[in-house]
């Protein structure tokens, strides 16, 4: 079991999770990526990051709302190598068009 970020963390980056976080697995790359990632491999599913977030962007896999299912997908497709990652910001790019 793991957690993964979902919508409401796109254009908001905020790191409280990441600070929290004790084994390290939830990146993005300043100037590259509109949301941060967790990898579901390195998550070793405690739920610190979850009350930190102040966007409540974060869930176990399990209890990701329905409408935001998609997520868990696109999460673990980030930590997929240089490919993965494009693929993944596509993805986000597709699901929350980028506004201007």
């Amino acid at each position: 079991m793991a957690y993964s970020i979902t919508s409401p963390c796109v254009d908001v980056k905020d790191q409280s999770c990441v600070e929290v976080c004790p084994v390290d697995c939830i990146h993005f790359e300043d100037g590259q990526d509109r949301m941060l990632y967790i990898d579901p491999d390195e998550c070793i599913d405690c739920g610190a990051c979850e009350p930190v977030c102040p966007v409540e962007a974060i869930f176990e896999n399990e209890a990701v709302p329905a409408d935001q299912k998609v997520w868990i997908e696109v999460n673990a497709l980030w930590y997929q190598g240089e490919e993965g990652k494009a693929r993944a910001r596509a993805r986000v790019d597709e699901l929350v068009p980028p506004k201007g």
